[in-house]
């Protein structure tokens, strides 16, 4: 058994039967090809690799055969590989991953030309109907030529998906392995495709004086796993968010607050579905002083409660899933049941603070009455799991 065999969904399921051909073109960055096609697998995937005569001057067919498990294919055959993969065929691939795309290979898709294994691959696709998803890498000049940027505007509007590039430093850089992957899942599963979520995470921070603030130790990674997630089921997804401790994917939708009062004024904007594991303060300073409080002398300093959030916004929202932080289980328990009862959350996903890590947790989830542990990004799944029962 080849070793990429015993990484096969490692990480999770989300590409799990899934085939997936792999185009590797002539950019510099096909070097970042055996990492891509490595966390693929680690999704589940199956890969094969195709790869143009340029793109082996860059990286040796050794090293996608290495990341696959598969010799790649360098070129058309009597086995007519386009055919057998991406032909009109009882199984053909799942979708077409060109990545790097160069500016000569989008061009030739655009307008019909293969006279290479990954554009005749192209060709095949386009005419049988497999998912094509192109993600180009090359200089900025070249990537803003005209009839490339029309190229692309062609292949865009016959339902060919870009993901990226990253334009930095005068080049149009290959979009990171993290969006490549949100998006080849997207591509692929339509759990959510149609239903509008936002998740609302991070913490607010209360101002003191000039200078200080009241907050907590939140970090948002479990609301930033749900935005996530929710993004690869193919929901339209926003993602709210203040404060957090974690990077924030570029490619989601978002919004920033600060303080609770900015997030206030944002809840007229919510709709869809609600998902709101934010730790948003609970009591403001009755008076924020002007200037930097002094540091020689005591200080008495007034709070005074905060409105509830998911009060403000229960009745502009179709499904709520609100989440609840206690000193124990036993009242994790018991809160999560009040607040669906007095706050009328449709859900509410409670932990014990004792259990939160910053990559794994323990969560009870008041629609199933159990409690689950494990990565966030599981317990993510487990709370999407409902709402898609539920919506």
């Amino acid at each position: 058994m080849h070793p990429s065999n015993h990484l096969r969904g490692s990480k999770g399921v989300d590409l799990q039967g899934k085939r997936i051909v792999v185009g590797v073109t002539g950019s510099i960055a096909a070097v970042e090809c055996v990492k891509l096609i490595r966390e693929l697998i680690r999704e589940g995937a199956e890969v094969t690799c195709v790869m143009t005569e340029w793109a082996q001057k860059i990286v040796h067919p050794y090293s996608m055969e290495f990341a696959s498990g598969e010799k790649p294919i360098t070129e058309i055959t009597g086995q007519v590989e386009h055919v057998s993969y991406c032909g009109k065929v009882p199984d053909k691939a799942d979708l077409f991953l060109i990545s790097p795309a160069t500016a000569n290979t989008i061009s030739k898709i655009a307008t019909g030309i293969d006279d290479t294994a990954v554009t005749t691959f192209a060709t095949t696709c386009m005419g049988s109907g497999v998912p094509m998803m192109i993600v180009p890498a090359m200089h900025q000049s070249m990537y803003e030529h005209p009839i490339v940027m029309d190229n692309i505007r062609k292949l865009k509007d016959m339902g060919i998906k870009f993901v990226g590039p990253n334009i930095s430093e005068g080049t149009a850089k290959i979009a990171t392995r993290d969006q490549i992957l949100d998006e080849v899942c997207r591509e692929l599963s339509d759990a959510l495709t149609g239903r509008k979520v936002t998740v609302i995470t991070g913490r607010t921070q209360e101002p003191l004086d000039s200078m200080r603030v009241l907050t907590n130790k939140a970090s948002g990674k479990s609301g930033l796993e749900l935005a996530k997630r929710a993004y690869r089921k193919g929901a339209e997804v926003e993602l709210w968010y203040g404060n957090v401790s974690v990077d924030v994917p570029e490619w989601i939708p978002k919004r920033v607050f600060t303080t609770f009062e900015d997030l206030l004024d944002m809840a007229d904007d919510v709709r869809g579905t609600v998902i709101v594991p934010a730790a948003l303060s609970d009591f403001g300073v009755r008076e924020v002083h002007k200037s930097k409080l002094p540091s020689s002398e005591p200080v008495i300093i007034e709070l005074q409660p905060l409105p509830k959030f998911i009060d403000a916004i229960r009745d502009r929202v179709e499904f709520l899933v609100a989440y609840k932080a206690a000193d124990s289980r036993e009242e994790a328990m018991e809160k999560a049941k009040d607040m669906v009862e007095q706050n009328r959350a449709d859900v509410v996903v409670a932990n014990s603070l004792k259990d939160v890590g910053m990559d794994e947790t323990r969560a009870y989830i008041t629609s199933t009455g159990k409690w689950y542990e494990g990565r966030k990004r599981d317990i993510a799944d487990r709370v999407l799991s409902v709402v898609e029962r539920r919506i």
